[in-house]
């Protein structure tokens, strides 16, 4: 993954409002369809991680987990989870992570 990329995606997206960050915001957007990619911070606990991928894994929502601090470097929020709405920044994102071999979840 070109991290440098990714947080420039990253950070226009929160810009441009297509960023849902915390847990209820999250599971809301995957839970009614308007999440396109779940992305999770290296740093997330494990039960957290398993509780999304379930979450993800029943709403046929891509979970890709990032390197440790790269969301909070690149939004400038805490949260360990950001929901990418559908649209261009979530097929750009998706690109920018398969390009480097990114892990799916």
């Amino acid at each position: 993954m070109d991290e440098r990329r990714m947080k420039g995606l990253m950070g226009l997206c929160v810009r441009a409002g297509q960023a849902v960050f915390g847990a209820d915001g999250c599971q809301k957007a995957v839970r009614e369809g308007k999440a396109a990619l779940l992305l999770l911070d290296g740093d997330i606990a494990e039960n957290a991680r398993e509780k999304y991928t379930a979450l993800c894994a029943g709403a046929s929502v891509p979970l890709r987990l990032l390197p440790a601090g790269l969301m909070e470097a690149s939004t400038g929020r805490t949260g360990m989870a950001m929901a990418v709405r559908p649209g261009g920044f979530a097929e750009q994102m998706t690109r920018c992570l398969e390009a480097a071999g990114g892990e799916e979840r």
